[in-house]
């Protein structure tokens, strides 16, 4: 096995999304121009998107990693409208896309169009998150779709499924669409209930964070391939653990989270950049299956798609946003009122991504007695410019856009002020445990350690504060600024003398990696304290 090809990619994606946080580009943009760019250089190998790769090995990972950042109370909250979104425009993208289609293509059956409709029906779970995070949304509308691009995978794989059977000559009828849709909805959810208990009783009774760890990265393909097995969503099962999970994490030991934090942030950066390079490099094989088609049809074709895409989610959003509150009480009594600049987002931030490009590949050559599917190199292209026109269209036009409805954005005033507050009642819960517990002669503490413990929940509790305090006159910087510049000086003065000691040979390597890991973990605590 050449492993060369898979080491480029990793590493030319990396430094791709590396350069891409020094420029306003979204990094998945300046991803898939890369990958369209080096797409025909000469020597570049070819990257083709093995559905079979990328569904059971890339996308639980990368689902598991943005559910379990998600917050289940945020999106239990907001169920209704990420369910309208999920599942409703998802069946609803598939129909009118593939109805379209059907009228655009002259000679495509209803049903290979309906395929069609399902590949591109889902908006890409990390394309939504990256731009979101990006652009600094409004925390509901992040929710809303968040928790649609986590879900709506697994209501378009469904309905392609269907679409796919009815293609290809397996007599699907609707009774057989609905139950298939019913049996991986609720086994999906059911695999990943009967999971997430389990899973994290292992994840609070390991005594080892280096086995915890481990056991978390093992999480979403075990979640993924179980439900499979029993011919369940694989997708919803890795939600709802990683939702769970997420929801209590703060029941796993400390030196767990640290190392899973930064794992998966790595995992995560490594994932999306490459994902979103192989979006760009697919362009080569696409086109070399479109000789059959004049340039200017295919291109029209294309467009028309594209356009029909963009528009049907318009057509949805709007009234599903609008009508429940109009029609039913209780939605305008437990709801927020919506804003037509909320749904016009919501609307336009539709981007699709890999999964639907998996998706496409998976499409078989033949259908039942042999013959060629019915146009599956033009869905294959159709597919391909959908992904790469919404990216670049919608996710350009998305910044501005916010800016130019002057959507309020992330109040970090008010996100400070709480964060004061919370921290201000942990600390006096804090304190007053403390002085219960140094009551106990079997905890009696010289008077200055015991004073370190209080100037530390101090420290704590005013550290929020400061950050909301002046600026020096002389530097720029917060108070919060320079506490942390001060105490990441102060351990590198005595990170050196280590070194030099270990140089000197007065303690060994071990004692330095010891010595250096504390630092480390009071350097790490300075900066999340002043952060």
């Amino acid at each position: 096995m050449d492993v060369m090809p898979l080491l480029l990619l990793v590493a030319g994606s990396a430094v791709v999304a590396g350069a891409a946080r020094r420029t306003p580009v979204p990094a998945p943009l300046l991803l898939v121009a890369a990958g369209l760019a080096v797409s025909y250089v000469p020597g570049v190998p070819d990257y083709t998107l093995d559905p079979e790769v990328v569904l059971p090995l890339l996308l639980p990972p990368l689902l598991y990693t943005s559910a379990a950042d998600s917050s289940y109370l945020d999106l239990r909250a907001q169920l209704r409208p990420v369910a309208l979104l999920s599942v409703g425009y998802a069946l609803f993208a598939t129909f009118v896309v593939g109805w379209a289609a059907y009228l655009i293509v002259p000679g495509l059956p209803l049903t290979a169009a309906l395929v069609l409709g399902a590949v591109v029906a889902p908006p890409d779970a990390v394309a939504a998150t990256a731009v979101a995070r990006r652009v600094g949304l409004p925390s509901r509308i992040t929710t809303i779709l968040q928790g649609e691009s986590l879900l709506n995978d697994a209501t378009a794989i469904t309905a392609y499924k269907v679409a796919l059977a009815a293609a290809v000559g397996e007599g699907a009828t609707w009774s057989g669409g609905v139950e298939e849709f019913l049996v991986a909805a609720v086994g999906g959810v059911g695999v990943g209930v009967v999971l997430m208990a389990p899973l994290h009783w292992l994840r609070t009774h390991l005594k080892e964070a280096l086995l915890q760890n481990t056991l978390s990265l093992l999480i979403p393909f075990v979640a993924y391939g179980i439900a499979e097995q029993v011919h369940a969503s694989g997708v919803l099962a890795v939600v709802t653990v990683a939702l769970y999970l997420g929801h209590r994490a703060w029941e796993v030991d400390f030196a767990t989270r640290l190392q899973e934090e930064a794992v998966w942030k790595m995992v995560a950066f490594v994932l999306e950049s490459a994902v979103f390079a192989l979006i760009g490099l697919q362009l080569p094989i696409v086109l070399s299956g479109l000789e059959e088609y004049a340039g200017a049809a295919a291109a029209w074709y294309a467009v028309a798609v594209f356009l029909v895409v963009v528009v049907t989610r318009f057509v949805w959003v709007y009234p599903a946003t609008f009508l429940p509150r109009l029609l039913l009480r209780r939605v305008r009594e437990r709801e927020e009122n919506p804003t037509w600049r909320g749904a016009m987002v919501t609307a336009w931030a539709g981007m699709r991504g890999v999964v639907s490009l998996a998706i496409a590949f998976s499409i078989p050559l033949t259908v039942h007695g042999g013959g060629p599917f019915p146009q599956r190199n033009l869905i294959l292209f159709l597919t391909f410019t959908t992904v790469i026109g919404t990216l670049v269209v919608q996710g350009l036009t998305l910044p501005p856009l916010i800016r130019l409805l002057k959507l309020p954005g992330h109040d970090a005033q008010a996100a400070t002020l709480a964060e004061a507050n919370a921290q201000a009642q942990a600390s006096r819960a804090a304190e007053q445990r403390l002085e219960e517990l140094l009551t106990d002669e079997r905890n009696t503490l010289p008077p200055p350690l015991a004073d370190r413990l209080r100037s530390v929940l101090e420290r704590r509790r005013n550290a929020v504060w400061e950050r909301l305090g002046q600026t020096n006159p002389v530097t720029g910087e917060s108070v919060d600024d320079t506490y942390r510049r001060l105490s990441r000086d102060m351990i590198s003065a005595e990170r050196a003398v280590f070194v030099r000691l270990r140089d000197g040979r007065y303690i060994d390597d071990e004692m330095l990696r010891t010595l250096l890991r504390r630092l480390d973990l009071e350097e790490a605590a300075a900066y999340r304290e002043a952060a």
